[in-house]
């Protein structure tokens, strides 16, 4: 009977979520479809001046389209090769009071809420405004270092969860082979994890891709056009969102928000559903 219930009680907590789920979604759509189009990505700009930046688009979201494919594209650039590297010496280290510290601190990096992180950014523009470089300002640059710092403990977590799922046949076969320990992980051990490692970039790019609180307060800005670089200050989907839904002043804005959040939706869905793709390969 207990089992029965809890059977139930498991269906319904399912049910539920996927009930609150389409609801969301749905709303999303429904809202956002019937403003998908040209206008809502290049406004009154024509598209191909849009494009390669020969004209300026005020009424549109493709600068905050390029904005946030270029963050991302900074942050996981200088995120990657840390956190798998983290995860992969965490994996074979031997046990110190060092790893278990490093442990604690990807733990505690995993769980600082992303406001304290943009405010972290802010901190240190300020900072070096008043030392060692007046002319600094927040930036694309600084959006991608804090992006960079959020996603750190999801890369590293990832790499070890998929180093640690091996079996451990395969280090015991390499080493009767003669294999160094370098020589096992570069030709055996990290190839057989390169699935889950992958998947473990693309859930990050996710991450960083749907992070709001971090970039408003470290570089994104309304009405800032294209990119112009990794110094100047950019748009954003998600703080396009934002700033659309709470400061609306016509239904045309309000209308953008929507189709700004339908087209982060769909940038989020198609990377997790790679990511799902590539893990049960």
């Amino acid at each position: 009977m207990n089992a029965k219930l809890f059977q139930l009680w498991c269906l319904m907590s399912v049910a539920i979520l996927l009930l609150c789920l389409s609801l969301v979604i749905g709303f999303i759509v429904i809202k956002g479809a019937p403003t998908l189009g040209l206008s809502l990505y290049f406004g009154d700009t024509p598209m191909l001046e849009a494009i390669l930046g020969l004209a300026p688009i005020w009424d549109g979201i493709w600068p905050a389209c390029i904005g946030t494919i270029s963050v991302v594209l900074g942050a996981i650039s200088l995120a990657i090769v840390p956190g798998i590297a983290t995860g992969i010496w965490l994996t074979y280290a031997k046990a110190s009071i060092f790893k278990q510290a490093l442990e604690l601190s990807v733990v505690i990096l995993a769980g600082v809420p992303s406001i304290l992180m943009g405010l972290f950014g802010f901190t240190l523009i300020v900072l070096l405004r008043n030392t060692i470089a007046p002319s600094a300002n927040s930036s694309l640059l600084l959006s991608s270092l804090c992006l960079a710092m959020l996603i750190i403990p999801y890369l590293s977590v990832t790499t070890r969860t998929a180093l640690q799922a091996l079996p451990k046949s395969l280090s015991i076969c390499a080493s009767a082979l003669g294999m160094t320990p370098w020589q096992q992980q570069r030709y055996v051990l990290l190839p057989q994890a390169k699935k889950g490692i992958v998947s473990g970039v693309m859930l990050s790019i996710g991450r960083a891709a749907e992070d709001t609180a971090v970039i408003m307060l470290t570089g994104a800005v309304a009405n800032a056009g294209l990119p112009g670089g990794i110094f100047e200050r950019y748009e954003a989907l998600p703080f396009t969102i934002f700033y659309f839904s709470s400061q609306y002043q016509s239904q045309t804005e309000l209308n953008m928000a929507f189709g700004a959040a339908l087209s982060l939706l769909c940038f989020t869905t198609i990377i997790f559903s790679s990511a799902s793709a590539m893990a049960r390969r």
